[in-house]
């Protein structure tokens, strides 16, 4: 399919803007990548709604799988190689006719591959489109993770009897990984890193415990055990990643960081690591950045109707300071990528200060601070202003020095994006004064406030509706009633139905997949420009947003809830009454 026909049809449909597509088709033509590839890695399209136009484009129709109706029985019609370097998956077998799925339908190697498996079996063919995550699933059933950890584990012969936490040294004692050794720890280092990826896991925790290693992944926020593996393999695998992030393999006393970057199902992801001295050895943890999973777009994370409106009504503004806030783990810096996104075009200079960059966008003039050579945030910032830039982006304000540098960068003609530790977004005003930031100031540099909170997403598939329970009416009328008419929408009366998700196959009997945001929006309207400049404490700017009909965070997690996107015990659990 050529990046041409895909290119005009994508703007045709109002799915790309003409400004982005001319992007898109010079940067594909540079990094000599398809036009799709790049719109998949950026997510700048969901994956479905792109499939819908290439099945237009080469007349093949898409097909919606849930590839966990397929029996392996069906999987296994096809090899794994095939699977693997054609990107072709079996569906189903009825009679002597074979439907497969297909990424890429108009690959002519991948058609004489399958014809090639069909003649085998004796059956005829029919191709349907499919999106590249079902693809990925299909690999993953190929691969099992515990049962290749198993048959690495198996493959080294270890003597159980051996493994102890008091090393006993020997003088004439043998290195403890020979070379027929490396290619089984190299595997389950692989193995961990794609499982993890391909369970959207945002951490790995390699642990040492007293008689066994332990590997956990944190998913949707919460940690859970994946593989357990004998203690004498744990040094072997920790060393194993310290090469591939070039840190110390001798250095055990103290912690160490350093990243390192793979391809994985075809895109780049990146690996942050860190160790740290235990009594039994060294643990490791990797934050994993997959941009398929940590850069979204501002309606995927949860900001929409009126919250939305405003983010973007301020993104207009000529100068200003937009603040994020809320507790660590909540989405921050998730946030102010997605916005940095939205000012990321041509004829704008961005330019951030972070640590540590989490994941590198094309455009973007990214910087990582290093406080140990004195390059943090307030020296940086000084640097930046250098930089002639547009945007200006502050990972964020921690001190004094940092919250004057911002406001003067934002009173200056920028647009400043920072984020700050306070409870809800009415708190940001006495917390920057708090910090030493003269008052009169504040109303000339600030636009928006954003307060944000996570919390678990119910599986759609699996969902169903019910009658709330008097006490929970009770309080979504409360919070429903004092929103304006044009908020609340459809969601009037006495009883209101809520939801919950029993669990599928799809999420894995657990009810939920993935987290979204919740989100308080507080615009500096000139009311609260006088509140500022007058009394800037946190009560009168609470009467104030109540005012202009700010939704806070429980308001927002109760019209989700209320929409069947959330459960609403969840909403409660994560937020206060106002």
């Amino acid at each position: 399919m050529e990046n041409k026909n895909l290119i005009q049809e994508l703007v045709k449909q109002n799915l790309l803007s003409d400004e982005t597509a001319k992007k898109i088709s010079n940067e594909a033509a540079l990094a000599r990548k398809t036009v799709e590839d790049l719109i998949y890695e950026r997510r700048l399209i969901d994956e479905e709604k792109l499939a819908n136009v290439k099945s237009l484009i080469l007349g093949v129709p898409f097909k919606k799988i849930n590839f966990d109706e397929i029996g392996d029985d069906v999987l296994n019609l096809i090899p794994k190689e095939t699977v693997k370097n054609y990107k072709a998956v079996p569906i189903n077998q009825t009679g002597d006719m074979l439907v497969v799925g297909m990424v890429n339908p108009d690959d002519s190697k991948a058609q004489e591959a399958l014809k090639f498996v069909a003649k085998q079996l004796r059956v005829n063919l029919g191709v349907y489109l499919i999106v590249p995550s079902v693809w990925e699933a299909a690999l993953r059933r190929f691969s099992p993770y515990r049962s290749g950890i198993e048959e690495a584990v198996k493959s080294l012969n270890l003597d159980s009897t051996k493994i102890s936490t008091q090393r006993i040294v020997q003088l004439e004692e043998v290195s403890t990984v020979s070379a027929s050794e490396e290619a089984p720890i190299i595997k389950i280092v692989a193995e961990t890193l794609k499982e993890a990826v391909w369970q959207k896991a945002s951490d790995i925790h390699i642990e040492p415990q007293r008689n066994r290693a332990r590997i956990r992944f944190r998913i949707d926020g919460e940690l859970q055990e994946t593989s357990s593996i004998p203690l004498e393999l744990h040094q072997p695998i920790i060393s194993r990643l310290k090469v591939l992030s070039n840190l110390k393999i001798d250095e055990t006393r103290i912690p160490q960081d350093g990243r390192f970057r793979t391809v994985l199902l075809g895109r780049d992801i990146d690996f942050r690591v860190a160790t740290f001295p235990t009594p039994v050895g060294e643990k490791m943890a990797i934050r994993v950045l997959d941009p398929n999973v940590g850069l979204r777009g501002l309606e995927e994370l949860g900001l929409v109707g009126k919250n939305l409106e405003i983010l973007r009504k301020s993104a207009k503004e000529p100068y200003g300071m937009i603040l994020i806030t809320g507790p660590t783990g909540s989405g921050k810096t998730t946030t102010l990528y997605a916005i940095m996104q939205n000012f990321n075009k041509e004829d704008v200079n961005i330019v951030s200060l972070e640590d540590p960059v989490e994941y590198f966008i094309d455009g973007l003039n990214q910087s990582q601070v290093r406080p140990e050579i004195g390059y943090d945030f307030a020296s940086g910032l000084r640097q930046i202003l250098r930089q002639d830039p547009d945007v200006i982006m502050v990972g964020e304000i921690r001190d004094s020095e940092t919250a004057a540098l911002a406001i003067h960068a934002a009173l200056t003609g920028h647009i400043v994006l920072s984020t700050l530790h306070t409870n809800n977004a009415a708190g940001v005003i006495p917390r920057l004064v708090d910090m030493k930031v003269e008052s009169f100031l504040l109303p000339s540099s600030l636009n928006l406030m954003i307060a944000q909170r996570l919390v678990l997403k119910l599986c759609q598939k699996c969902k169903i509706a019910e009658n709330a329970s008097l006490e929970i009416n009770e309080i979504i009328k409360k919070n429903l009633a004092v929103l304006p008419k044009d908020v609340i929408g459809k969601n009037t009366g006495d009883s209101y139905k809520i939801y919950h998700a029993k669990g599928c196959p799809a999420c894995k009997n657990k009810g939920v997949i993935g987290r979204i945001a919740l989100f308080e929006v507080l615009e500096v309207t000139n009311e609260l420009k006088e509140i500022m400049s007058r009394e800037p404490n946190e009560l009168k700017i609470l009467e104030e947003a109540k005012r202009q009909g700010m939704m806070n965070l429980r308001q927002d997690g109760i019209l989700k809830a209320l929409d069947g996107i959330v459960s609403i015990e969840e909403v409660l659990r994560e937020t206060t009454e106002m």
